[in-house]
């Protein structure tokens, strides 16, 4: 792609259609759109899954306490047993949920077999939001091109806009993605419209991104579809889900299930093998439960505009960061106050050609998932807003539990080696204040702890092999994984790896948790997409205190035992191992790619779309050239210039306190000092230079600075 000037723009932005959303009191009911009845298949299916929730949690935790009450509890023995149910109840309804997702997964392939293919078009416009936060330009942009051109191809453009909606902070980014909309508006290619806006504050995150678009244009869209950065939906799905807001009034958010793709790191395919075997029986089982009170992830869904507008305005929450302020996961909650509301909120797991990608090394899913913990514990402050259906609540603890889960194993962990040491260590009191006739110690039926450990491990693992299963129904699915053999070798190494990552995963979520309790805020980064990008020397830093930990929890069982070693041992090895785990997850994986392990359908046929993403980021980032800073691309580049002043805001009048800019103010003094315009931005931050390009007597100061050099030159 080759970027042109261009002499007359089309402008960046529509017509605005304001569109009012007030922000929800969560302590008052509102008015609601109409009763919403769940059918009887949908409460068969809930009570089912609870029932045997309880069940299986309430016979685990009585053979948990058969294990230990040999003789009277100890108090370590009872934390023990306090821990075991809590955690144990989390992984029962998992279970449960696997159990529901495999009847209905398996009765719709083999018994009521339908292929929804929508004939018709859609009537009414809908608006599709790619909101960016410093990402790589010519991936979102790659995407935007990709999305609008398969909507061109499938004759159904002209009920499609695509919004690239820019939060970016770095101004070199800023600028480039600027120059990545002016560079496919010169190509012409898209017959679907790509309209481009960036905030100048970005207030209340994706959120208030989101929510700034709704209220400037979403008057003229009944409908929109959230991506994110790295989201990809093919126009069959696209047109299938607004066709299904446009059939179903009471319909307000229908949520699609994205599988991972597009990474070649044994971390990401591990991920991806594992979401296209066993994702499809836990999200199905998820839907199945959740009926019309289901949930939003914030990406890769549909939502009625007007029932957004009215429901999702989110407040903010009471206190400070971490727990008060913005609403981080603002998904979850927006999906509750719409339900609320009476909308139907639904997940459909049936809907394919969706995607996104996994992060590519269990550094940056921890990074991820840091952000994720802080907003999900951020619920507790909305479990108790009032009207809420019960299954929103019931998304709500499970985000939740998501992240308790860690803190709470780990804590059961470390319980379980104090009552070894205790009983290795610590001499039974025979002279006890209230005289007893034998002495109080620590006793385990250690049988009877053999077939609870069996169990147990039948209830984690089974969920795989339902998911295995299912996708051996399927032809193309099981052709796609390698056929039974290799599909069944994937998920063997996929559980081996995942067992020895898994005690690292509990360590970071639990240090995220100790973090947040104590007040530390993730703040908001850019995630890393690229495999093979962490360095050594940043893994081992992340990993170093999880070694550490492993080390002396080693130290401490051998000390006990070699048989309480052998029962620490994996979560020792793991935790001894995270380095290397980590660094080499973290690389490409050729060989077992060439053996056809861990393979999904994606990986072995790449769909179209996603191929045709990878080429126009390529050809943007070609047309973008080589990196360069913001000043300097602006002041080199006419059509970018007269762009991007085009596109500020008119200057605040009259000039008072209030509108006065910091760091507009001393980006302007070291502009003045500076011999040249280089010497200035090099003495400059880059929020200095975000404000200096925000404004257009800024610019007019950097162009005047210039003049003089150019002449010279």
């Amino acid at each position: 792609m080759t970027a042109h000037p261009v002499k007359d723009f089309d402008p960046a932005l529509p017509p605005e259609a304001p569109l009012a959303m007030p922000v929800q009191d969560l302590g008052r009911v509102p008015p609601r759109r109409g009763p919403l009845v769940a059918t009887h298949a949908t409460y068969a299916a809930r009570a089912a899954a609870v029932v045997l929730a309880v069940v299986i949690a309430v016979f685990l935790t009585r053979e948990m306490h058969a294990v230990l009450s040999v003789a009277k509890l100890t108090a370590i023995e009872i934390v023990m047993l306090a821990l075991f149910a809590t955690t144990i109840a989390w992984i029962a309804f998992a279970f449960s949920l696997a159990v529901l997702g495999t009847g209905a997964l398996v009765y719709r392939r083999l018994v009521k077999r339908h292929f929804l293919s929508p004939r018709s078009k859609p009537s009414t416009r809908t608006a599709i939001l790619l909101p960016t936060y410093n990402e790589d330009p010519a991936r979102v942009f790659a995407t935007a091109v990709a999305t609008a051109e398969s909507l061109a191809d499938a004759d159904v453009h002209e009920a499609y806009d695509v919004f690239v909606l820019s939060d970016t902070t770095d101004p070199d980014v800023w600028l480039a993605e600027e120059a990545a909309f002016l560079a496919i508006r010169a190509a012409r290619r898209p017959r679907a419209r790509i309209f481009y806006r960036r905030r100048m504050k970005n207030v209340e995150r994706k959120a208030g991104n989101v929510a700034d678009w709704v209220r400037r244009f979403g008057g003229a869209y009944p409908a929109f579809i959230v991506f994110d950065a790295d989201s990809v939906m093919t126009p069959r799905t696209l047109v299938r889900m607004t066709l299904a807001l446009e059939r179903r009034p009471e319909l307000g958010l229908l949520q699609t299930v994205p599988l991972l793709v597009g990474r070649w790191s044994l971390f990401a395919r591990l991920q991806q093998f594992a979401a296209r075997v066993y994702g499809p029986v836990m999200a199905t089982g998820l839907a199945v439960f959740s009926g019309d009170a289901g949930n939003y992830w914030g990406h890769n869904a549909i939502i009625r505009t007007r029932a957004f507008a009215e429901c999702a305005g989110l407040p903010h929450l009471r206190g400070t960061a971490p727990f008060g302020g913005p609403v981080m996961s603002h998904d979850f909650v927006e999906a509750a106050l719409m339900r609320r509301a009476g909308w139907a909120i639904e997940i459909d797991a049936s809907l394919s050609g969706s995607w996104e990608e996994s992060p590519p090394s269990l550094v940056d899913l921890a990074e991820r998932d840091r952000r994720w913990c802080q907003g999900n514990l951020q619920h507790a402050n909305v479990l108790g807003a009032k009207g809420l259906h019960p299954v929103s609540r019931t998304h709500l603890v499970i985000g939740i539990l998501s992240y308790l889960s860690a803190p709470l194993w780990l804590a059961f962990l470390l319980s379980g080696l104090m009552l070894a040491l205790q009983a290795h260590f610590v001499r039974p009191d025979y002279f006890a204040a209230d005289f007893l006739l034998f002495p109080t110690w620590p006793v385990i039926d250690s049988e009877r702890a053999l077939g609870l450990f069996a169990t147990t491990m039948a209830v984690l693992l089974l969920p795989k092999l339902f998911g295995l299963l299912v996708a051996m129904i399927s032809g193309p699915v099981r052709r796609g994984l390698g056929g039974p053999l290799r599909a069944t070798g994937g998920v063997v190494l996929e559980t081996l790896v995942s067992a020895l990552l898994a005690p690292v995963m509990m360590a970071l979520q639990s240090a995220a948790v100790f973090q947040i309790l104590a007040g530390r805020d993730a703040g908001w980064k850019a995630q890393r997409r690229d495999d093979g990008s962490v360095p050594w020397s940043e893994i081992a830093k992340r990993h170093r205190w999880h070694t550490a930990l492993g080390v002396a929890l080693g130290v401490a069982a051998f000390a006990v035992s070699p048989a309480v070693f052998l029962w620490m041992s994996p979560a020792v090895v793991g935790l001894v191992l995270a380095i290397p785990l980590s660094g080499l997850t973290a690389r490409a994986t050729p060989r077992l790619a060439a053996l056809g392990l861990l393979s999904t359908p994606e990986e072995r046929t790449v769909p179209p779309m996603l191929v045709r993403a990878r080429v126009l980021r390529r050809e943007i980032a070609a047309a973008l050239g080589a990196e360069r800073d913001a000043v300097a691309r602006l002041l080199d580049t006419p059509a970018l210039a007269a762009f991007h002043t085009g596109t500020l805001p008119a200057p605040a009048t009259p000039v008072c306190p209030a509108t006065i800019d910091p760091p507009f103010v001393v980006a302007s003094a070291r502009l003045d000092a500076a011999g040249s315009v280089e010497e200035a931005i090099a003495a400059m931050n880059r929020a200095e230079i975000a404000a200096l390009l925000s404004r257009r007597d800024g610019i007019e100061r950097l162009v005047a600075k210039a003049r003089p050099q150019a002449q010279a030159a």
